[in-house]
């Protein structure tokens, strides 16, 4: 499929792109060669070939999905300046 300069204009508008006149013409040969390009492996047979999402089979590792508190409160309430009963502790912020 070949394009020429109007066309290629016409695409950098719709993708709101600003292209300068200079450039119209490689642009123009660039896509020319990426929708050949594509048009050559449209001409590829993949009949059998079924779908894939990676190209190594695996399948991921699953976990029980369960609520929990994440068993690190101690640890975590170290990080805060003030701690009381188990909860941040924060200062007032509403009279």
């Amino acid at each position: 499929m070949a394009l020429d300069k109007a066309a290629v204009a016409r695409i950098a508008t719709l993708a709101r792109i600003k292209v300068p006149e200079a450039e119209l013409e490689m642009l123009t040969g660039q896509l020319t060669q990426i929708l050949t390009w594509v048009e050559q492996l449209n001409e590829v047979d993949t009949s059998g070939v079924e779908p894939m999402s990676s190209v190594a089979v695996m399948r991921l590792p699953m976990r029980e999905d369960k609520v929990t508190d994440g068993g690190r409160r101690d640890a975590i309430l170290l990080n805060a300046p003030a701690a009381a009963h188990g909860f941040f502790t924060v200062p007032k912020v509403v009279e």
